[in-house]
């Protein structure tokens, strides 16, 4: 019993030490009050299926506006997914540079922002505080985009390749490490 307790102790304090996610709902756990309001879905093979996307693509979201967006709609492009959380201290330190990168790579490389973890209204505040405004963002409520990337904390990118592979870096990056590995992928 006593081994139990202190693993279980064990794993609750590893929990709370990681990133900015350890006192938080992992994804899928926070919801918006609003019913159907930006549930994000995995989409299933068959119609709308866009023929050489990857798997990790497939999916259907609600931006943060209420549009609708295919992940699809990225295959063959470069592209950038920034997962985030309005809560987060280290996505609001690295949004200004966010914000840079997507506006020094316009008609390159498409950014595209991932928020969880809460409500639509605290999503919004984020774009309009931090000035991340400039790019799609979309409401991941249920986490399924996340999952689809495997991400469980925040900040994480995933850098698409027009060529469709992935490269998923699950960490904070600074601007040089970002503008960085943004070149390279407008330069693919």
């Amino acid at each position: 019993m006593r081994r139990a307790r202190s693993l279980i102790l064990g794993l609750a304090t590893a929990t709370v030490l990681v990133g900015c996610a350890g006192n938080q709902p992992t994804p899928g756990q926070a919801t918006d009050s609003s019913p159907g309001a930006g549930q994000t879905t995995s989409s299933s093979h068959g119609a709308g299926h866009t023929a050489g996307a990857p798997e990790q693509l497939r999916f259907a979201a609600k931006t943060l506006d209420g549009k609708d967006f295919s992940g699809e709609s990225l295959a063959g492009r470069a592209a950038v997914l920034w997962f985030w959380t309005p809560w987060c201290p280290k996505c609001q330190a690295e949004a200004p540079g966010v914000a840079g990168a997507a506006q020094a790579n316009v008609g390159k490389v498409e950014f595209v922002g991932v928020a969880a973890q809460d409500k639509l209204p605290a999503m919004q505040g984020f774009v309009s505080t931090y000035g991340v405004g400039s790019f799609q963002h979309l409401a991941d409520f249920d986490g399924s985009i996340w999952r689809r990337f495997d991400v469980i904390r925040q900040p994480a990118y995933a850098f698409i390749s027009p060529d469709g592979s992935v490269e998923v870096v699950k960490d904070q990056l600074s601007e040089t490490e970002l503008a960085d590995r943004v070149g390279r992928l407008a330069a693919a």
